[in-house]
């Protein structure tokens, strides 16, 4: 594709700086990111949530640092009741009785997709000749899914301590009748009603401060980050009412506390592969979020906790198709994105003349002070507004701060939901555990 117009002299640079990349499909691909093998917490992210190519990069990616450098953790911008659904698969564990299907709910196509199955499938082979210690899981680290949460702390109590699960129900007895519609407590919060703050932050410090224990340690880290999901998410959806950054910045400390516990169950050698869109993993700090609206994010939490341990590496494309909706809760569909800005940082790698490339600014510090400047930057979420875009999609962003490194597709194409995949890629309700 014919080059636009942009600023020639920062696309050059940027195109002396990168590294060609192979296809996701290649066995290559991965070869570059082995530089970030010793990291702690390797922290990879998307432009949009909805683009096949960017799920095939962090899977090959993630599969790399499972194989080769020793990662178990693999935690993602989802719920984690429903990824724990998928833990119990890749570890060759059967689910409890009762228990829901997983990632039933508004944006389906996030995580019931081909690529994600191929993924668990990969990772259950993998972990299958492994002692438990030694296997890698799927974690969630969003707080969302309060009912099923609250469901799975007090089954845990029914299980291991009758009388704890006694206190507990009594605790969670006032949110109990908002459990399946938490927005409507958050009104009623704001409204006067007694919020139930104090019952669930108790509950939650009381499951924390239990120990990992031999024979407990998978049940126990389950329960305690429901309980401690519980907690956020009251908080959550009372705050959201009021406006301003609170809610945004308590979901995503929330993010941050529950990849935190991962890392402390997992021990002092305990190493994260992260995904999670751009807005999260990009350093808030560099961006309008943080100089504007007040707004820290996981990614700047992440390197204020684990400083030179973490690496943000942010994925965008130019072109081509993505998986979105309208509006939240409506039908994702196919859209065509639109070729982006000339002035964005975007514009400037198209600018490259570069299909694929990873650029490392760590590794280049001429080149990030040059990037380290108010360019626009485009951000899709699960709702696209094409013909709206410069103000709903784009903000000002300094890319040398914001990320450690960035890998480019220049045109991408639509993720598409498992139940649209055709007969290879369909899933069944019981999914994953009917592949």
């Amino acid at each position: 594709m014919k080059s636009r117009a942009g600023d020639p002299g920062l696309a050059r640079a940027m195109a002396e700086s990168c590294e060609r990349l192979a296809s996701p499909q290649d066995d290559a691909f991965s070869d570059p990111f082995d530089r970030w093998a010793r990291h702690r917490v390797l922290m990879l992210g998307e432009a949009s949530h909805g683009t096949s190519e960017f799920y095939a990069a962090r899977a090959a990616i993630t599969r790399r640092m499972i194989e080769r450098h020793g990662t178990r953790i693999v935690a993602v911008e989802a719920d984690w009741p429903d990824a724990a659904v998928l833990n119990r698969f890749v570890r060759g564990m059967s689910l409890p009785d009762g228990t829901a299907p997983a990632f039933q709910r508004f944006p389906r196509w996030m995580w019931r997709n081909p690529q994600i199955s191929s993924l668990l499938a990969w990772m259950r082979n993998w972990n299958s000749t492994r002692p438990a210690e030694d296997q890698a899981g799927f974690y969630g680290l969003d707080l969302y899914n309060l009912h099923a949460s609250l469901r799975a702390v007090l089954d845990y109590l029914d299980r291991t301590d009758l009388d704890a699960a006694r206190l507990a129900r009594q605790r969670y007895g006032c949110l109990e009748p908002w459990a399946d519609s938490p927005e409507v407590y958050g009104r009623a919060a704001g409204a006067g009603y007694r919020d139930c703050e104090r019952a669930v932050v108790q509950q939650c410090r009381d499951l924390l401060a239990k120990r990992f224990e031999d024979g407990q340690s998978h049940d126990l880290l389950d329960a305690a980050a429901n309980a401690q999901l519980v907690a956020s998410a009251e908080r959550y959806y009372r705050v959201m009412y009021r406006g301003g950054p609170e809610s945004w910045n308590l979901r995503d400390t929330h993010m941050a506390d529950t990849l935190d516990l991962l890392l402390r169950a997992g021990g002092p050698d305990a190493k994260a592969v992260v995904w999670a869109h751009n807005s999260h993993i990009g350093d808030a700090r560099a961006t309008e979020m943080g100089s504007l609206r007040r707004e820290h994010n996981l990614g700047q939490l992440a390197r204020e906790r684990w400083g030179e341990q973490t690496a943000l590496i942010g994925f965008g494309t130019d072109h081509g198709t993505v998986t979105a909706a309208d509006d939240w809760d409506s039908p994702g569909r196919v859209m065509t994105v639109r070729p982006s800005r000339p002035d964005s940082f975007e514009g400037h790698c198209h600018a490259t003349g570069i299909d694929r490339f990873l650029l490392d600014l760590r590794d280049r510090p001429d080149l990030a002070p040059r990037l380290s400047q108010d360019l626009l930057q485009r951000f899709i979420g699960v709702i696209y507004r094409p013909d709206s875009e410069r103000y709903s999609h784009y903000m000002q962003a300094d890319p040398g701060r914001q990320y450690d490194a960035w890998v480019w597709f220049d045109e991408t194409t639509a993720l598409v939901a498992a139940e649209d995949a055709g007969n290879d890629g369909a899933l069944p309700d019981t999914w994953p555990f009917g592949l």
